[in-house]
């Protein structure tokens, strides 16, 4: 999963104005640069995040072929237990058609429980699972998605996680099914990140408010493909790093590119009383990706796309199961 760290860098926002009015930039440290990409090829993928059914995902579809947006990944943020095995079954056909890769959310969420804790200042356990019953609801929940064909599960704890890694490793799941980490647990250290890897992650959301600099931190102990909002929703902080993709791709590929929405009110989890805004804003991320898309392109960035239908991660480091 490794390329030459000395990939060429991509021309700047405004660099030859500024230059030549004096005001140019540093130059880029090659030491900066990740060394890694993904098997096959590729320093950055895309994805669109909160698609919530199979009618948001044919908006999405649409949208991406009318704009000429690549999708590698749609992901889902209700979760599995939101969806009937019919709308499963329709969503896994439509990405499968398109060898788009499809991620749906698992099982039950601190938030969405009985616990007040989440609703505090401190928010106490956050989006976790809480207790064996939600532990176990997450498991249901990947039994019955992988067995309607979904290969990509999201997940918002710790111990699902390395639950769900067992039983990847066991069989229970089938062997190609990938775990993404969701960005609201995503680490925001070298350290955190190395953990989710050797927990069973295969791409880990980092948020959106961490520096250039923490990408190199990470990318010097991790190749895991790492997920990152390059337009958050508010309720992770609504940041918009538009004019930072160049640079986040050359420090933290290999790099899932997320198109979501700020400005926009929360949908989750979703009903068909919220059906006009959720399809609204499906349309919308699609065209946000064809303006992070298009400014790649301008600057000169826009090369280096792994190649579209390509999901796997490659070789990562695991705990042993065994332990």
């Amino acid at each position: 999963m490794t390329t030459d760290a000395s990939a060429t860098a991509a021309r700047r926002p405004g660099e030859q104005a500024l230059t030549a009015l004096g005001l140019g930039a540093p130059a880029l440290d090659p030491a900066d640069t990740s060394p890694h990409t993904f098997p096959g090829g590729g320093r950055w993928r895309t994805e669109i995040p909160s698609c919530e059914g199979p009618e948001a995902l044919a908006v999405v579809l649409k949208e991406a072929s009318r704009l000429d947006v690549p999708i590698h990944r749609i992901s889902q943020g209700s979760g599995v237990w939101m969806l009937t095995d019919a709308e499963i079954t329709e969503m896994v056909e439509a990405t499968n058609e398109r060898d788009i890769e499809l991620c749906l959310f698992t099982g039950p969420r601190g938030t969405w429980d009985i616990g007040g804790s989440t609703r505090t200042d401190s928010r106490g356990g956050g989006l976790r699972a809480r207790g064996h019953d939600a532990v176990a609801g997450c498991v249901e929940d990947a039994v019955r998605a992988t067995e309607l064909g979904v290969k990509c599960l999201l997940v918002a704890d710790e111990g699902v996680l390395w639950t769900l890694h067992r039983a990847r490793a066991a069989g229970i799941l089938p062997a190609d099914t990938t775990f993404k980490v969701s960005a609201l647990i995503g680490p925001v250290n070298p350290a955190a990140y190395a953990v989710y890897e050797r927990l069973g992650a295969d791409s880990i959301n980092v948020p959106s408010d961490l520096t250039l600099d923490h990408l190199t931190e990470i990318r010097r102990v991790s190749g895991t493909p790492m997920d990152m909002y390059i337009e958050a929703p508010d309720d992770l902080g609504g940041y918009i790093r538009m004019y930072e993709v160049a640079e986040l791709i050359r420090r933290g590929a290999p790099l899932y590119l997320k198109f979501g929405l700020s400005k926009a009110p929360g949908i989750y989890p979703y009903g068909h009383h919220m059906r006009d805004l959720t399809l609204s804003t499906a349309k919308e991320r699609v065209r946000r990706g064809r303006l992070a898309l298009d400014l790649l392109a301008r600057h000169g960035a826009d090369g280096d796309m792994a190649p579209l239908g390509s999901r796997l991660p490659g070789e990562l480091n695991r705990f042993d199961v065994g332990s």
